[in-house]
């Protein structure tokens, strides 16, 4: 099983089995703390081989810089799926999209969205948190 795309995006669409993907990002900056994030997606598509039929349980953490996930009670999000690959097929690609409402980020930081399978660590997409402050010249700098 292998991940062949993993982002954080605006938005994300399965649309005929092609990944539809717009507004990647990678930093969150806000006026203030704690930052809630009114919606975003996580866009996911994945490559099973032969060798990966069967039943599988994903599981999605973000997770701050100590380890701990940004929301204990609905996280980790672990649903179950199941594997199957017609006969004489070598690959099958499967999209997959969250989307993810009212984020709430207590403060600035790196934070970490972690992607497993069956236990095991698979990737993990870092999200900075940064503040931003207005400089004399009335422009946006990051603090």
């Amino acid at each position: 099983m292998d991940i062949q795309i993993a982002t954080l995006c605006d938005f994300a669409s399965d649309y005929n089995g092609k990944l539809v993907i717009s507004g990647t990002f990678d930093t969150l900056a806000a006026r203030a703390v704690p930052v809630v994030h009114p919606s975003c997606a996580l866009a996911l598509r994945f490559c099973f081989m032969q060798e990966d039929a069967g039943k599988h349980k994903l599981s999605i953490n973000i997770i701050n810089e100590d380890g701990e996930p940004l929301d204990p009670k609905n996280m980790p999000i672990e649903p179950e799926f199941e594997v199957k690959l017609p006969q004489n097929v070598p690959f099958l690609t499967r999209n997959m999209v969250m989307n993810l409402q009212g984020l709430k980020f207590p403060d600035t930081g790196i934070y970490s969205i972690d992607i497993g399978c069956d236990g095991e660590l698979m990737m993990r997409l870092p999200l900075r948190v940064v503040k931003v402050t207005q400089g004399p010249d009335g422009k946006n700098q990051m603090a």
